[in-house]
């Protein structure tokens, strides 16, 4: 039996607190399958409504799932990006220990589709240079990024070595000083070709990030980042 009750903090508090050490220290069987909701009663000696407003709480937080019947689950820990920030996908997946490795889907010259050419205020059909890309964390797909720019902009981007460094690597590197960045972040039901390459159900979401970046008062790049809602979260922590 353990002993949580001699801190002063309220008892669900600590049954949390205890849950969340479980998944910390990864003590849980090959199926993710924590203690149930009698083991943590009778483990803790604390009431069954003590443990089952921990136990929602965890699941509001995203740390666990319960399967009616089945039992408790830690989550699969997600992958997170920060939503007004402009990172380098491959930074975020080694600054969290994990391995990042991609894969060029298409990189080629396109023609501007009037929704592509009223963002980058080009006449329809104009020239743009276009890639998509698949990048893995530890071999789980977290992002489809589909990118399109602006010739004049990046004239050798058909040439660069996409395996070895990234896209935004890449354009940092031709210049530093971003104007204006626009971000819209929306949860969709992709299309046939994004679920396809992200490995999803039809009834599976995505989170879609949409990115405009602005160099000398013009559109420079417009991206569409697509991740599996399942696996992905987008993270926001400042002070006001």
């Amino acid at each position: 039996m353990v002993d949580i009750t001699s801190s002063g903090i309220p008892m669900y508090q600590m049954v949390k607190s205890y849950v969340l050490e479980l998944i910390k220290n990864e003590q849980w069987s090959e199926s993710r399958k924590l203690p149930s909701e009698n083991d943590l009663v009778n483990k803790l000696s604390v009431s069954r409504m003590t443990v089952n407003r921990a136990l929602r709480e965890l699941v509001t937080e995203g740390y666990i799932e319960r399967v009616s019947g089945v039992g408790t689950f830690a989550s699969e820990p997600k992958s997170a990006s920060h939503p007004l920030e402009i990172k380098n996908i491959a930074e975020e997946i080694l600054s969290r220990g994990h391995i990042h490795t991609c894969e060029v889907i298409e990189l080629g010259e396109v023609r501007a589709s009037p929704t592509e050419a009223m963002h980058f205020s080009i006449a329809p059909g104009s020239r743009l240079l276009h890639s998509t890309i698949k990048h893995l964390e530890s071999g789980t797909i977290v992002q489809i990024e589909d990118r399109f720019v602006l010739p004049s902009f990046a004239p050798d981007y058909l040439t660069a070595n996409f395996v070895e460094t990234t896209t935004s690597t890449y354009l940092f590197k031709i210049t530093s000083s971003i104007q204006q960045v626009e971000q819209i972040i929306s949860a969709e039901l992709s299309t046939k070709k994004i679920r396809t390459l992200l490995e999803l159900t039809e009834s599976e979401p995505t989170l879609l990030l949409t990115r405009k970046i602005w160099v000398e008062n013009e559109v420079v790049t417009y991206s569409h980042l697509y991740h599996p809602a399942k696996y992905f979260q987008f993270v926001s922590k400042y002070k006001p």
